[in-house]
């Protein structure tokens, strides 16, 4: 990357900066290969962070299907971490896990799972234990637009009409085939079955997904999931831990990453040889990537103070604007053979091509994907009847209640009276785009084309062509869609 004038000498957070288009051979989005090269299974540069609010097991499962990778938050007990990761290994890749409620559930309690959008149905049936529904058990597929014109205490076996659509998981495998076949069936959602069990659900929206998009795959064929601990405690223990469970990224997370509790824990990680990429941080100076990559680290977790439900610049005035961030941190990491994910700040596909136009090789995003259907909690609604799901910052009064819960009321006592950021917060789905797939069409739609206007197939290319332009606070405006009312 280089500025199309000289190189300022203040530093920039991404609204400050824009790409200028470049002579380009690169004609169509389709040429375009996302994939991040950090090691990781990713083949799409996109991470959710591991927050409490943003990344449970039915996010990480969705986003490794289309490439991604999802951090499990270090906050969740060794045990949860442990069967959240293993649930997610057992999760099918070429279609979506199925949300199944016996049909003794009532209407409200699927739309505190899933809101009444196209594409998307809750399968009834009813099983005993954790085995795989058989055909027979299967009632069938209540489309979630159902939900929105029947009775919150209706019987979910009572909406059912008539035996679902099923199709056998041999004939589905290639992306047209499937869209094809659902395409044929008339319906919105069919159910996959495989030697008459009940493997997972399928829309044509997602078999024409499957067919755009590469999964993020373990050596064994299975989804990739990451996971975060912190530096106190034994990291080393809990590193073993989640690398026997499959874990297959591994972050050593806290939020000042340049201190010397940080450099013993991932000593302690990486001496450990578990032959898994090591992420560490946050850091946002090129010191801070030596000494951590010095440490074990391949991958730099970057920044401090840009995301939106952290309050540690206004209260503390330590941060760094995050464009400035990753363009040193990246460059540093690069002359060490490592890399950098650019954590917090991004809030439009814009966001995420310029941090990759800075060197980063994957982003990372909270709040945006805190506010879909697949992000852990239920479906809230406002008093104008808006959805919703709560979030909050990982060094608020909630998130410290939940991490040290177990102290005695003393201690928590003093633990509370430290927290920074916002404890509760209302991340409100997007009518348009309620589903974190809906978002990933979106940003990777945006990024695709940043990438043919710099003449880039590929992150490293971009790396090397995007060309950047300062821009004032009126240039970034302009830049903005009208409203429609105007």
């Amino acid at each position: 990357m280089r500025f199309s004038g000289e190189r300022p000498i203040v530093d920039l957070t991404y609204s400050d900066v824009f790409l200028v288009p470049r002579r380009s051979a690169v004609t169509s989005r389709l040429q375009v290969d996302l994939a991040p090269g950090d090691g990781t299974p990713a083949t799409l540069p996109l991470v959710s962070s591991n927050m409490n609010s943003v990344t449970g097991p039915r996010l990480a499962a969705t986003l490794a299907r289309r490439g991604g990778i999802g951090v499990l938050p270090q906050d969740m007990p060794l045990q949860e971490l442990d069967a959240a990761i293993r649930w997610v290994k057992r999760q099918p890749v070429r279609w979506d896990t199925a949300l199944v409620l016996p049909s003794h559930a009532s209407v409200a309690d699927a739309l505190r799972m899933l809101p009444p959008t196209q594409g998307h149905g809750i399968v009834v049936a009813d099983v005993a234990g954790g085995a795989p529904p058989l055909r027979e058990t299967v009632a069938g597929i209540v489309p979630a637009t159902r939900l929105a014109t029947a009775l919150p205490d209706a019987a979910l076996g009572d909406l059912v009409r008539g035996r679902a659509t099923a199709v056998d998981a041999e004939e589905i495998r290639e992306g047209r085939a499937a869209f094809d076949a659902i395409d044929a069936t008339g319906v919105e959602t069919v159910i996959v079955l495989d030697h008459d069990h009940l493997v997972g659900t399928l829309s044509r929206r997602s078999a024409l997904r499957s067919s755009l998009y590469r999964p993020a795959l373990d050596a064994d064929g299975r989804l990739a999931v990451g996971a975060a601990i912190g530096i106190n405690g034994d990291p080393a223990v809990k590193a073993r831990a989640l690398a026997a469970a499959g874990v297959d990224v591994l972050v050593v997370d806290t939020a000042h990453g340049h201190q010397e509790g940080m450099l013993r824990a991932l000593a302690a990680v990486a001496g450990l040889d578990l032959g898994i990429p090591i992420v560490a941080g946050n850091v946002v100076t090129a010191e801070g990537v030596g000494d951590l990559v010095a440490a074990g680290a391949s991958i730099l977790k970057v920044g401090v103070g840009p995301g939106a439900m952290c309050t540690t610049r206004m209260m503390t005035a330590v941060g760094r604007p995050q464009f400035s961030a990753v363009l040193e941190t990246a460059e540093a990491a690069r002359g060490f053979g490592a890399h950098v994910w650019a954590d917090g700040g991004v809030r439009y596909p814009r966001d995420v091509a310029l941090a990759l136009a800075a060197g980063a090789a994957s982003v990372m995003i909270g709040s945006w994907f805190a506010g879909t259907i697949e992000s852990p909690g239920e479906l809230l609604h406002d008093t104008e009847d808006r959805l919703y799901k709560e979030s909050w910052g990982m060094a608020s009064t909630k998130a410290v209640q939940e991490r040290f819960g177990r102290l005695d009321a003393y201690e928590l006592a003093r633990k509370e009276l430290f927290a920074e950021g916002i404890s509760s917060s209302k991340i409100y789905l997007d009518p348009l785009r309620p589903g974190l797939e809906d978002l990933l069409d979106m940003i990777t739609s945006g990024v695709r084309s940043s990438f043919t206007y710099a003449g880039a197939a590929t992150v490293d290319e971009f790396h090397e062509r995007a060309l950047v332009g300062l821009q004032s606070a009126a240039g970034y405006e302009e830049g903005k869609a009208l409203p429609v009312s105007w």
